[in-house]
């Protein structure tokens, strides 16, 4: 059963010009034409499928500043202060609660770790707190456990990952912008080198300015405009459980399994990390790119089958704009969850937190967690097409820097003093000559 969404009208009618189109209505895509839309930009959102039915819907739902890179984490603490104020502009709740993150551990190299970037955190303002051994066993003591040390993030948070991006998409709407699902973008249309016009499957619309933000599609997409943007995604299984477990945290990190409570009163479970790495075209295309980051992270990850092969986000074929393109024929990517997986995972919860066991799983889904070769997303304008932004590869961490994404990117669009610097993202910085060298940092 694929995870839990809410719905959300369409507008009526699309526009037959506007200033910003924006491509992807997950989580990036619609923060982006929420702020543009509130400046009081004419912007189109358009989602092949429905909002936030890919990866914005099938996440932890994790808004956290631990743990960051430090080029992200600028990104991550002004999208904290961005989440609280969805609710407050928009009059609807988006089940953002800065409830804390708790990380539990047995293990010294890991907490040597975390203690590392809690030095780091202190220099840049941010407030973390290593656990003692006894201050962990009391904040983790619905294990039953004693545990070694941990870690405590107080003002990190959640937020409802079947709600949040939903209710943004409604105020991009209420503050004049469109949202048109179940309409996929065919292609950009250029005029003397630059954008102007995107070509849909319900027709044209007029503009200057495209922002690319369509998750694991966008470098299927990018190739159709001559763009190599390296990028893979891995596929992740998460289940949820039904309410009746009483005593837990709110947010919970092992390296065994992982918990976030969700709006009803249930928890959602996952082991981090853990993916199944599906064989593609475009993943064999890259591959040279990526065998470092999967190389670093070989222990938690598997073979996988054909399904991405099937699922058709990994394209390297170009498509004719008038024709039906791999994004109609396949509207959410929805995957199959790992079943071996999701029994490991809730057998690990129950042996972790015995109140667990009053709960029976009622959802179980998988999502294509989209990654650039260095883990950072590519932000930023593509030279030599102006006009054409690209908003992609935020490597498992989109949800929670969604906010402060969009609004960035609303920033450079307006011409506006950017939230934060934007030049750790740009997507020129994955290339040197033809793309062949992911950058050093």
């Amino acid at each position: 059963m694929p995870a839990p969404l809410m719905h959300i009208d369409s507008s009526p009618s699309l526009p037959r010009e506007a200033d910003v189109v924006v491509i992807g209505g997950g989580v990036v895509g619609v923060f982006t034409a929420y702020y543009l839309a509130r400046r009081g930009v004419s912007v189109a959102l358009l989602e092949k499928g429905r909002v936030a039915a890919e990866q914005s819907s099938r996440n932890w739902g994790w808004c956290r500043q631990q743990n960051r890179d430090a080029r992200e984490l600028p990104m991550a603490t002004k999208s904290l202060d961005l989440w609280e104020q969805v609710a407050q502009e928009t009059g609807e709740d988006t089940g953002f609660r800065r409830c804390g993150l708790l990380y539990l551990s047995q293990n010294d190299d890991e907490l040597a770790g975390w203690a590392k970037w809690r030095d780091f955190a202190r220099t840049v303002g941010v407030t973390t707190h290593m656990l003692s051994a006894e201050e962990a066993t009391e904040r983790g003591k619905a294990t039953g456990r004693k545990w070694k040390g941990g870690v405590f993030s107080p003002t990190d948070g959640t937020a409802d990952t079947s709600r949040a991006v939903p209710v943004a998409a409604l105020g991009i709407m209420a503050a004049g912008g469109s949202v048109h699902q179940y309409c996929a973008a065919r292609g950009i249309e250029l005029s003397a080198g630059r954008v102007s016009g995107v070509v849909t499957e319900a027709g044209t619309i007029r503009t200057t300015t495209v922002v690319m933000a369509g998750g694991a599609w966008a470098s299927s997409f990018c190739n159709q405009l001559g763009i190599r943007f390296p990028q893979a995604a891995v596929r992740q299984s998460i289940l949820a459980v039904s309410p009746g477990a009483n005593g837990l945290p709110d947010a919970l990190h092992t390296a065994r399994v992982s918990l976030t409570r969700r709006g009803n009163g249930g928890y959602a479970l996952a082991i981090s990390g853990r993916a199944r790495v599906d064989p593609t075209p475009q993943q064999l295309r890259f591959s040279r790119e990526f065998v470092p980051m999967f190389a670093r992270r070989w222990r938690s990850l598997a073979p996988g089958a054909f399904e991405g092969w099937r699922q058709g986000h990994e394209s390297l074929r170009k498509w004719a704009l008038d024709d039906v393109t791999p994004m109609e024929r396949n509207r959410i990517l929805d995957p199959k969850p790992d079943m071996r997986q999701i029994r490991l995972t809730y057998q690990r919860a129950c042996e972790l937190l015995p109140e667990l066991q009053r709960t029976a799983i009622s959802h179980a889904w998988a999502g294509y967690v989209d990654s650039t070769p260095d883990g950072v997303p590519a932000i930023g304008e593509i030279e030599g097409i102006p006009g054409f932004l690209l908003a992609a590869g935020f490597s498992g961490h989109g949800f929670g820097i969604g906010p402060g994404a969009g609004h960035m990117i609303a920033d450079i669009i307006t011409g506006s003093e950017p939230i934060v610097d934007p030049r750790p993202y740009w997507p020129e910085r994955l290339k040197t000559a033809a793309w062949g060298k992911v950058a050093e940092f």
